[in-house]
């Protein structure tokens, strides 16, 4: 049976995450951003990220998504990929209400088409701050540090406020031909 979602718990070793983390540190900090004037922001997103550049880091992650691929989703997705840490902390009330990853109103030659999740914070550094699917009801661990969460980039979802500590996360988006 295809299944909308692939999860690997704790798929990532401490070492790996701390790895991970190490390469976030290099790179500058910025406000997050959405495809949508500035305005309409405020309210959807709040955390800040950091844009990453790591071809290990890239082939680590395509490894996962060339599996979820094949077991379920079929779509067209090349190794073309952005990477961001995102840190979400409860002094900003950091959260990201329901959006999707494709830009569908983009003019690039490419859409993203597959989006894959990584929890670098352990569970216990923050409260609240639940990946949820808005089509998908699953009970699924998406919080044990070093899980991998692979899906196709148009289902909708969301990051939960955080109401203590600190979440950080490692998100990816691969590329491949416009959605038709």
């Amino acid at each position: 049976m295809r299944e909308l979602y692939q999860v690997w718990p704790s798929g990532l070793s401490a070492d790996q995450v701390d790895q991970i983390n190490a390469i976030a540190l290099r790179h500058p900090v910025e406000e997050a951003t959405i495809f949508a004037p500035e305005d309409t922001m405020r309210g959807v997103r709040a955390c800040t990220v950091r844009w990453l550049k790591d071809d290990g880091l890239e082939a680590l992650l395509w490894s996962y998504v060339e599996q979820a691929n094949h077991r379920s989703f079929q779509v067209d997705v090349a190794r073309r990929a952005e990477l961001q840490v995102v840190q979400y902390t409860a002094a900003r009330g950091a959260h990201y209400d329901w959006h999707h990853d494709v830009h569908w109103n983009g003019q690039s030659d490419a859409d993203r088409k597959v989006s894959v999740t990584v929890q670098l914070s352990d569970t216990s550094d923050y409260e609240g701050g639940d990946f949820e699917f808005e089509e998908v009801k699953t009970n699924a661990d998406f919080r044990s540090k070093g899980t991998v969460l692979v899906f196709p980039s148009y289902l909708r979802h969301r990051v939960h406020p955080i109401t203590s500590g600190t979440r950080r996360a490692l998100v990816a988006w691969f590329y491949g031909p416009r959605w038709t």
